[in-house]
């Protein structure tokens, strides 16, 4: 099996003004790019060559370049999705019921996961996982997510921020918080919603 870079589902400059168009284009041709081939050389003629991502991202943490570059491909598919532009500005659904369940309401979810993406040192994710019906706040290191045995949480991951400086610098410079509230005015919450139903 040979993994293939998933083609944004917008333009790069659809989200703008809140992330900009050469930010997307390098983003995702450049970084997510290399994430995508680097995958295909690291399972190359291995157990896991014929193995979907999530498999591969459940056993193939013990080897660095699977683990970094199966998690960067993975990481980056999910983020494309969950955004979308003019999308709602609150959660919908059930995922609107978990997420007022777990933290008591949207502005206090806000808070926490603003709060685990802006703390996250060094490179990163924050995370909304789902974990036995719930929804859990949470982060990862580098290109780790909840999928992977080694995550501090483990669940199904349904909403990721990605604070790499990558994805946010040439806009943002250091900002990083002015990029995390940005972003959720890009959140596609009908496809967290959709994720959340649907594992």
């Amino acid at each position: 099996m040979s993994f293939e870079l998933k083609k944004l589902p917008y333009a790069f400059d659809a989200l703008e003004p809140y992330i900009d168009a050469k930010t997307m284009e390098i983003h995702h041709d450049k970084h997510h790019a290399a994430y995508t081939n680097n995958l295909n050389a690291a399972i190359e003629g291995t157990d896991l060559a014929n193995a979907t991502i999530e498999e591969i991202l459940a056993k193939g943490t013990d080897k660095p370049a699977v683990r970094n570059n199966g998690g960067g491909f993975y990481n980056h598919n999910l983020f494309w999705d969950i955004m979308t532009p003019g999308g709602s500005k609150q959660p919908v659904g059930n995922v609107a019921k978990a997420i007022d369940e777990a933290f008591g309401s949207f502005d206090a979810f806000k808070d926490e996961f603003s709060k685990a993406a802006a703390t996250r040192f060094g490179s990163g994710w924050a995370w909304l996982v789902k974990k036995d019906g719930k929804v859990v706040v949470s982060s990862t290191p580098n290109q780790d997510n909840p999928l992977m045995p080694v995550a501090d949480v483990q669940g199904f991951p349904i909403l990721g921020i990605d604070v790499w400086e990558h994805a946010y610098y040439l806009k943002y410079q250091n900002k990083r918080p002015d990029y995390i509230e940005a972003f959720f005015s890009v959140i596609n919450w009908d496809k967290v919603e959709e994720l959340f139903n649907n594992n």
